[in-house]
């Protein structure tokens, strides 16, 4: 089985990242998980699992020098392909070879967590997306963060992706949370997987270059992730025809 979902949403500073790695510890005690930093042009998955000294990155594949196997990395029981943050990298990295790490990774994992890009505003970051079978869209409870949301949906519909779930992150004890997510969800086509309160224990895990679920299992936040990955319904697919589908899958032009 394999299926690949893109962490998306829509806005910068949702804490798509930590949320992507927190699903990918929390799904690894049941499937076999695979992180890909899809994010090519602001990577941060790499500081988030260790990976800050890596030599070989996401960057060097999609430049057509280093296989994928040289980029990825076993840690905190997850596999991950971190990308690179030079300039020179991003430049060098060709966004179409994506549809090749996906399909060559797809082969031997059940589950793909794409942490994408936080703005649509380009054909490398709608890339993730159009890769997906499903998407999971990060949102705070805020008006501006659900508009962002609500047009990351846009873009998966337009392409045939689907939407796996809500995540709310970084919720305060003062937002009524339960309301909003109710009137979100008439909005969204999938429902909410959990909400994730702000927390200090995340921005310790960050500092300290561990995921959260590693650096504080018990905190209230990594609760919920782990919730959310429990509310999280993965589908069967046989892995050698998603492969092809990915290799295969039309990327956008133009936006």
């Amino acid at each position: 089985m394999v299926e690949v979902f893109a962490v998306a949403s829509g806005k910068g500073g949702t804490g798509k990242t930590t949320s992507t790695v927190a699903l990918g510890m929390a799904l690894s005690d049941r499937y076999d998980v695979t992180v890909v930093d899809a994010d090519t042009g602001m990577a941060n998955l790499l500081f988030h699992a260790g990976l800050s000294d890596a030599e070989t990155t996401l960057h060097d594949v999609l430049a057509d020098d280093a296989p994928v196997e040289a980029a990825t990395y076993d840690r905190f029981g997850l596999t991950v392909v971190p990308c690179g943050t030079s300039l020179d990298g991003f430049r060098d990295a060709d966004p179409d070879r994506l549809r090749d790490v996906v399909a060559t990774l797809a082969k031997d994992t059940d589950i793909i967590l794409l942490d994408s890009p936080p703005a649509l505003d380009s054909r490398t970051a709608v890339l993730p997306i159009v890769l997906a079978d499903r998407i999971v869209v990060v949102l705070q409870p805020t008006i501006p963060a659900i508009s962002d949301g609500l047009k990351v949906q846009e873009y998966a519909t337009t392409y045939d992706t689907d939407v796996a779930g809500l995540l709310f992150n970084k919720v305060r004890e003062s937002e009524s949370i339960e309301q909003v997510s109710e009137k979100t969800e008439r909005y969204f086509d999938g429902p909410t997987l959990a909400s994730v309160p702000e927390s200090e224990r995340a921005r310790e895990a960050r500092r300290a270059g561990r995921p959260l679920l590693a650096h504080a299992p018990e905190c209230e936040a990594a609760t919920a992730y782990r919730e959310a990955a429990e509310s999280l319904t993965v589908r069967n697919g046989a892995a050698a025809a998603a492969a092809d589908r990915f290799q295969s899958a039309v990327i956008p032009e133009s936006l």
